[in-house]
């Protein structure tokens, strides 16, 4: 049987990061997969996603925005906003939305695609960790109230993965690429499937004794 036979999942930002291979390997794996679209930074938006789809056994959040790559005395507020509003808020709009039912049936998993950027200093990215971090923050918090009702809360830190939000084919020609990839163990970008399927494995049977985790997956840029 696959893994996720009969299983209903909601990917959120498909069209974001490794949005569409989430949706491919998930759906290889057996589930029914709902891909958003929709804009998620207005107040309801994420309430009005998870009611649409009804019975929810599996929450991809899969949220993005562009690191503008400022200097933190260059940051102003916009983009704390921007960062806050593409990347925190909806994430807890969506797990207030969907983890009520999850404790009702006893039984759920929440996977946050996080960055690895939250856990190692990187220059010009200081709003943009920021929000990363905060995600992390609430998955370690969220998961401590949900495991007691059999609902498992983990996400990735991930980063140098093949996705057009972070690394398009064009920046990957680009001196400032090369250089970032010298401190990449690995040596190489991960591929959109690589990343999608060890979400997989957060979305399935194997993580249901995970609580509150944060996985690196970044080709030992974080150890």
């Amino acid at each position: 049987m696959q893994r996720l036979s009969g299983r209903r999942v909601v990917v959120t930002d498909c069209d974001e990061l490794i949005g569409p291979e989430i949706a491919v390997v998930f759906r290889e794996a057996g589930a029914e997969v709902l891909v958003n679209r929709r804009d998620l930074t207005a107040p309801q938006a994420a309430a009005e996603l998870i009611a649409q789809a009804g019975h929810v056994d599996v929450l991809v959040a899969n949220l993005a925005a562009p690191a503008l790559g400022r200097l933190a005395i260059e940051s102003d507020d916009a983009e704390l906003d921007l960062m806050l509003d593409r990347m925190v808020r909806p994430l807890h709009r969506l797990v207030r939305a969907v983890l009520p039912q999850m404790i009702a049936r006893h039984s759920g998993k929440i996977v946050v695609v996080g960055a690895g950027a939250a856990l190692r200093g990187v220059p010009r990215r200081a709003v943009y960790s920021a929000a990363r971090a905060a995600q992390h923050g609430y998955v370690r918090s969220v998961a401590m109230e949900a495991a007691p009702h059999n609902v498992q809360v983990n996400a990735t830190a991930q980063t140098f993965v093949e996705n057009p939000t972070y690394f398009p084919p064009a920046y990957q020609t680009t001196s400032e690429f090369q250089e970032r990839m010298r401190g990449v163990p690995a040596g190489r970008l991960a591929t959109a499937r690589e990343a999608a399927t060890f979400l997989l494995t957060l979305a399935g049977p194997e993580s249901d004794f995970l609580v509150g985790q944060v996985f690196p997956f970044t080709g030992g840029w974080v150890h």
